[in-house]
């Protein structure tokens, strides 16, 4: 994809990708740690020049799972809800069309169309919830 841009895919680039996917969900700076493993020389300027560029690819994709930095995970047709724990930090994913009625309700009556690969839901989990 990148070659068919114009683009090289360089060893940096590469390295970045293969931790986002590697890690499942990822800050850039949890990237940078499992990159600087590899390759000690690359800098965190590089992990979010390349993160963004890979997501207008279409590679990845980001949410905020929290206040800090946006989570990264790769794109694809398995788009996903973020469940969040506000106490345990526990991240689950659930099926998109579980929010199905209410992006249609959206769109119907707002002509607001839900990206869900971006929709993070917080809360407290069962486990917390329970105690």
């Amino acid at each position: 994809m990148l070659r068919s841009r114009g683009l090289r895919l360089t060893a940096q680039r590469q390295l970045i990708l293969e931790a986002v996917l590697d890690l499942k969900h990822a800050t850039p700076e949890q990237v940078h740690t499992a990159v600087r493993e590899v390759a000690a020389g690359v800098n965190i300027t590089t992990i979010y020049r390349t993160l963004e560029l890979l997501e207008r690819l279409g590679l990845v994709t980001h949410t905020h799972l929290s206040h800090g930095s946006p989570t990264y995970h790769a794109a694809g047709p398995d788009q996903h809800v973020h469940l969040v724990c506000r106490n345990c930090g526990a991240v689950e994913e659930i099926e998109p069309e579980l929010l199905g009625p209410l992006a249609g309700q959206l769109a119907d009556q707002r002509g607001f169309l839900v990206d869900i690969g971006h929709v993070s839901l917080f809360g407290v989990c069962g486990n917390c919830g329970e105690k």
